[in-house]
């Protein structure tokens, strides 16, 4: 993107900045509403994926979803099966990358999930509610989003 930007640009970068703020304003409600966390802070990073990238690779679907389900369950593994220390951290890390390359559904936002999970002591319920839950929610959110306000193709693909 070149400077200054041009008023197509600010209008983006506008509505890809309301979408990130209502997507998780959205997800923030969603948790008191069911006294469950709704919310982590990868999720953040999925906004910028989703809401300003949208016809990025990194942001479909599939990417979204499997990539925070797939990370967050190396995660939750290694810290049972090894527990959590200097190596395990860096040992899920790269298991989540490359396990994130090979079933191509690459989202840099999910590589955190192992460091969130292991060093705030997550269980496998966290899998379900964040994770899972939160994922396919901002999918659904961003669809939406992309088809009545943005105006922008998402997804590209599904699968």
């Amino acid at each position: 993107m070149k400077y200054p930007l041009n008023l197509t640009q600010y209008k983006a970068a506008l509505l890809a900045g309301l979408g990130a703020a209502t997507c998780i304003t959205a997800l923030s409600l969603l948790g008191t509403l069911n006294s469950a966390i709704a919310l982590m802070a990868p999720f953040g990073a999925t906004m910028v994926i989703l809401f300003g990238l949208p016809e990025s690779p990194l942001a479909q679907p599939r990417n979204i979803v499997m990539g925070h389900v797939l990370t967050a369950a190396v995660g939750l593994a290694v810290a049972m099966l090894l527990g959590v220390h200097a190596w395990s951290l860096g040992l899920a890390v790269g298991l989540a990358v490359t396990l994130m390359l090979v079933t191509h559904t690459t989202h840099p936002p999910a590589g955190a999930n192992p460091l969130l999970i292991m060093l705030t002591g997550e269980d496998w319920h966290f899998l379900l509610m964040p994770v899972a839950a939160g994922a396919l929610a901002i999918v659904a959110f961003g669809y939406l989003y992309h088809r009545i306000v943005s105006g922008q193709t998402y997804p590209t693909r599904w699968l």
